[in-house]
C-alpha cells in the first residue's frame, strides 16, 4: 500500500468527506441488519442477502433487494416483506456510530474555520437520517447527494457542488473517502488533495492503482496533514 507523504501540513480551506465507511462503519451495520432479517424469516443466509444489494439491479439501499431475496427463498408475502424492511432499516440505523476520533477531528477542523461538506451516494433521506443518528450533522455546512447534484460518484458533480457551496477552489480542498474509484479518482481529477480512508475500505482496494496523496489508518490522521489554527477562545 502506498505510504503517506510524511507529515507535510497543507493549507486546506475545505474538507469534503464521503459518509459511509469514512465517518462510520456502515457495512457492519448493514450486515447485522441482514442477519436480523434472516433471523426473522427463519431461512436464508445473511451474506447472501447482503450480496443481493451488491448486484446493481437496484440501488445499494433499495429494499426491493429484500423483496427479491424473499422471492428466491419462496417466502414472499406483503406483510413479511413490510416487516423485513422495517427491521432492516431500524437495525441498520441503530448501529451506525462514528469511528473513534471522528467527532473531535471534525470539531478541530470546524473550529479552525475549515469548511466541511459530505458528498455521498446515499439518497438525502438516508444521509440526513444517518448523520443525525451519529450526531455529526451540525459539523457540515453542506450535504450533497445524487438527488441534489444529479450524478453519482465517480462523476465529480457532487464534489463540485460541495466546493461551490463552500466557496473553495479544488486546489485548496481535500477529499476524504474509502473508495479509490469513487472518492479518490474524482478528487484527483479536480486537483484536490486526496486522503484515502483505508480503515473503511471493505473492498480491499490497492492504492497503487489510483494513488492518493494521503493514506489514513484512522480518521484523526487528517490533522497530521492539515495546517490549522484553532480559533476557539
Amino acid at each position: 500500500m502506498q505510504t503517506t507523504l510524511g507529515t507535510q501540513h497543507r493549507q486546506v480551506g475545505a474538507v469534503v468527506c464521503d459518509m459511509d465507511n469514512t465517518l462510520f462503519d456502515f457495512v457492519e451495520a448493514k450486515l447485522e441488519a441482514c442477519r436480523c432479517v434472516v433471523d426473522y424469516i427463519g431461512a436464508g443466509d445473511p451474506g447472501a442477502l447482503f450480496r443481493m444489494f451488491l448486484r446493481g439491479v437496484y440501488g445499494f439501499e433499495d429494499t426491493r433487494n429484500i423483496r427479491d431475496y424473499l422471492e428466491v427463498l419462496g417466502v414472499y408475502q406483503p406483510r413479511t416483506f413490510e416487516t423485513c424492511c422495517r427491521t432492516y432499516e431500524d437495525v441498520k440505523l441503530d448501529l451506525v456510530e462514528p469511528y473513534p476520533g471522528v467527532e473531535e477531528t471534525l470539531r478541530r477542523l470546524q473550529d479552525a474555520g475549515i469548511g466541511l461538506a459530505v458528498a455521498t451516494d446515499a439518497e438525502s433521506v438516508q444521509a440526513y437520517r444517518r448523520l443525525r443518528k451519529t450526531g455529526l450533522i451540525d459539523f457540515f455546512e453542506v450535504v450533497v447527494t445524487p438527488d441534489i447534484s444529479g450524478q453519482r460518484k465517480p462523476e465529480p458533480a457532487s464534489l463540485l457542488y460541495a466546493l461551490r457551496r463552500l466557496g473553495a477552489a479544488p486546489e485548496v480542498a481535500m477529499m476524504v473517502g474509502d473508495s479509490l474509484a469513487r472518492d479518490i479518482a474524482p478528487g484527483r481529477q479536480l486537483g484536490m488533495v486526496t486522503a484515502f480512508a483505508a480503515y473503511g475500505d471493505w473492498h480491499g482496494g490497492r492504492s497503487a492503482e489510483i494513488p492518493a496523496d494521503i493514506i489514513l489508518a484512522k480518521f484523526s490522521e487528517i490533522l497530521d496533514h492539515v495546517s490549522i489554527q484553532d480559533r476557539r477562545p
